[in-house]
């Protein structure tokens, strides 16, 4: 049977719209929507309307959850945490390994969260290289162990990954701006990208791609 891998990076970040934010943040890696990301994000859950979606991962930082939340409201699903989709751990961004809420506490705040599931794991710090293969091996071992079409919801190195790692090289250009979607379909045994970085969806998309 076909299957259909959408990938999404999150919404607009609050310390992308004000830098100010990390210095007096509580878990300064882990920021959440901007009120412009909230907007991308919503446009991006109505995008996915009818398009048979089955499951919903996300990495489990607040910015990842919250697009993914909105998805699995407008498509009446629950989110999956996975840490094998998360940011990219790189030590010149981070200083060390990023806090981010409890499964707990997301859990509280998002009740469409499944705390019964156990995802991947990711190590600081990591090699762009690295991050890229994990990313690559997530996507690959989710598709494998559910079969139905799923959307992924992750960061710009972590859409890079899951994408490369399905239907390209190292050398495949992904497009991967905030709130894009990426489209992969398998055909028999063989990947294919429907959809690179598509923001049709939004009404305000960024010109420029900023990772960090």
């Amino acid at each position: 049977m076909p299957q259909t891998v959408w990938i999404a990076r999150h919404g607009n970040r609050i310390d992308f719209v004000n830098p100010d934010w990390f210095l007096t943040a509580e878990h300064r890696y882990d920021p959440h929507l901007s009120e412009d990301g909230h907007v991308q994000a919503k446009q991006l859950a109505n995008r996915l309307k009818g398009e048979g979606i089955s499951h919903i991962f996300a990495s489990p930082f607040l910015r990842t959850v919250q697009t993914a939340n909105y998805a699995a409201e407008a498509l009446d699903l629950s989110i999956k945490l996975e840490w094998g989709l998360c940011e990219w751990l790189n030590p010149e961004w981070m200083t060390e390994m990023p806090e981010t809420e409890s499964v707990e506490d997301l859990c509280r705040r998002f009740p469409r969260i499944d705390a019964a599931y156990k995802g991947g794991i990711a190590s600081y710090p990591e090699t762009g290289e690295a991050c890229l293969k994990r990313a690559g091996e997530t996507a690959k071992r989710l598709a494998a162990e559910f079969p139905e079409d799923m959307l992924l919801v992750g960061h710009g190195a972590s859409v890079l990954g899951t994408a490369i790692g399905l239907a390209g090289g190292a050398e495949t250009e992904i497009n991967a701006s905030l709130c894009c979607l990426v489209k992969v379909v398998r055909e028999d045994v063989q990947w294919s990208i429907a959809l690179n970085g598509d923001t049709s969806h939004l009404t305000d998309a960024e010109t420029a791609i900023r990772f960090n």
